[in-house]
């Protein structure tokens, strides 16, 4: 199949399969250091062979992996199918949203242990990167239009850095992965006024 920039998942059960922490785990793991078998990713994640094998089988039914050539068994390599996930947010039918809602609160949890973790860690990182690492938020007043085109704005200054995931070269010397989390989200209104 080869890889592509990005999957969209559109049924609810591609939503509900991709909802599974160590599902999310293995994507995150391919994406950064594919491919692997899975015996490579449970030792990198803390799971048993076996356990990666299910799930690798079941993220491969809905186009999120797919096996690289070469291995048998548990010990053929997988490889993400992209880079990146992308699903609709809402207005569907209630089981779509449902699946959504499930698969993005996931996904948030996850962003939280992430950085929960960068805290933790912090003080036996290199200065340079604890000086560098951000954490910081903003209440702004915006229209639906404007969130929309500030999220645009956010993933295309992302982009150039996007692309060397693609890259089959070493990263440059001194990179790192890095974890950039945008989440904008409208606050309760306390007018109560919904327009």
């Amino acid at each position: 199949m080869g890889r592509q920039r990005t999957v969209q998942l559109t049924e609810p059960r591609a939503l509900r399969a991709l909802a599974h922490p160590i599902r999310l785990k293995l994507i995150a793991l391919l994406r950064r250091g594919g491919p692997l078998t899975a015996t490579q990713a449970g030792e990198r994640i803390g799971e048993s062979a076996a356990s990666c094998s299910f799930h690798l089988r079941q993220l491969a039914k809905y186009g999120l992996v797919e096996e690289a050539g070469g291995g048998r068994g548990r010990e053929r390599p997988w490889r993400a199918t992209a880079i990146s996930t992308e699903w609709a947010t809402g207005g569907g039918d209630g089981e779509s949203d449902a699946a959504e809602t499930a698969l993005a609160r996931v996904v948030l949890e996850r962003y939280c242990e992430a950085a929960l973790e960068w805290l933790d860690r912090r003080g036996s990182e290199d200065p340079g990167w604890v000086e560098a690492a951000d954490l910081s938020d903003a209440v702004v007043y915006m229209t639906p239009a404007e969130l929309l085109e500030l999220g645009g704005k956010i993933r295309g200054l992302i982009e150039p850095y996007l692309s060397r995931l693609e890259d089959p070269a070493p990263p440059a010397e001194g990179a790192r992965a890095v974890n950039v989390i945008g989440i904008a989200f409208p606050l309760p209104d306390e007018s109560g006024d919904e327009g």
